[in-house]
C-alpha cells in the first residue's frame, strides 16, 4: 500500500478517527504503507499537531514494546463553548419551552451530528478516568451515550424500565423518584460484568433519582462509578439524589423567564 506521504496521512487519520481511543500498532502500520517505523513515528507527530490545532484531541504514541499509539479525544475550550454554545442557542427559542420548566431537545438528541459531538464533549470530560464501560437508561440517553462510548472505544449498558426476555436473566433495582414513587430498573446480567469502572451517562437530571438509580446498579454489579455526566441539567431542585455530577447545559427558570447556561 506504498504511496505519497499525504494520502498515507489521510489513510492514517482515518482509521484515528473510525477507531477512537482504540491501539494502533507502528508495527503494523509500518508494513501495511511499507515504509519504516520511524516514518511512521514522524506521520504521529504531524497528525498529532493536526488534531491539537483543530481541538479534537490528542495522539498518544507508546514507544514500549507494543509501539501503539492512540487518537484520545479532547475538545479544546474555545471549540467547546462554540458548539455548546449553539446548542444553547437553539434550545433557548421560545417555541421550545414545555409546561414545568422542561425543554423540547428531543430533536437535537436524535440527530447524530449533534449527538456526536455531544458524545465526543462528554467523552472529552471523562477520558483522563479511563472507564471500561459507559451506563446509561433508556431511552433519550442512548444517542448521547452510544456516541461517547464510541469517542471513548468502550461499550455501552443500557438500563431498562421493563425487563425483556431478549436481554436474558436480568438483575432489578427499586429506586424512589422525586414523586415520592418507587420505579424498578432492570439490566441484562450479561451486559455489565464485575468490577469495572462504569461512567454514567443520562440526558436530563431534575432530582436525580433516575442517575441515582444507576448507580444502585453499578454497585449491584460490584463495579465503580468514576464519573457521571449529564447534557442538561435542571438548576432545581438544588440538593439532587446525586452527590456530584458534570452537566454540559443548565437549565433555570420557567416559561418566558427560561434560561440555558453553558457550564464549564
Amino acid at each position: 500500500m506504498k504511496g505519497q506521504r499525504t494520502e498515507r496521512l489521510v489513510r492514517i487519520a482515518s482509521r484515528f478517527m473510525l477507531g477512537p481511543s482504540r491501539h494502533l500498532s507502528l508495527t503494523d502500520l509500518a508494513q501495511d504503507f511499507e515504509v519504516s517505523k520511524t516514518v511512521i513515528s514522524d506521520d504521529m507527530e504531524i497528525i498529532h499537531r493536526a488534531f491539537s490545532e483543530e481541538m479534537l484531541g490528542v495522539v498518544d504514541v507508546d514507544r514500549g514494546r507494543s509501539g501503539g499509539a492512540y487518537f484520545v479525544p479532547r475538545v479544546g475550550d474555545e471549540l467547546r463553548r462554540k458548539w455548546l454554545g449553539q446548542i444553547a442557542e437553539t434550545l433557548s427559542q421560545p417555541e421550545r419551552v414545555l409546561p414545568g420548566g422542561f425543554v423540547y431537545y428531543t430533536d437535537l438528541i436524535f440527530d447524530p451530528r449533534i449527538a456526536s459531538v455531544l458524545g465526543l464533549i462528554m467523552a472529552s470530560n471523562f477520558s483522563s478516568l479511563k472507564p471500561d464501560t459507559i451506563m446509561t437508561s433508556e431511552v433519550k440517553g442512548i444517542p448521547i451515550a452510544m456516541f461517547a462510548a464510541h469517542a471513548l472505544g468502550v461499550p455501552l449498558s443500557i438500563c431498562r424500565f421493563r425487563n425483556r426476555p431478549s436481554d436474558g436473566p436480568a438483575v432489578a433495582v427499586h429506586f424512589p423518584t422525586g414523586a415520592g414513587d418507587v420505579r424498578t430498573m432492570y439490566m441484562g446480567t450479561r451486559q455489565l460484568g464485575k468490577s469495572k469502572r462504569v461512567l454514567v451517562v443520562d440526558d436530563f437530571m431534575r432530582g436525580g433519582s433516575t442517575v441515582w438509580g444507576m448507580l444502585q446498579m453499578a454497585r449491584e454489579f460490584g463495579s465503580e462509578v468514576v464519573g457521571v455526566g449529564v447534557f442538561i441539567a435542571s438548576e432545581e431542585p438544588a440538593k439532587k439524589a446525586v452527590p456530584s455530577y458534570n452537566a454540559l447545559l443548565t437549565v433555570s427558570g420557567s416559561g418566558d423567564s427560561l434560561k440555558i447556561r453553558v457550564n464549564r
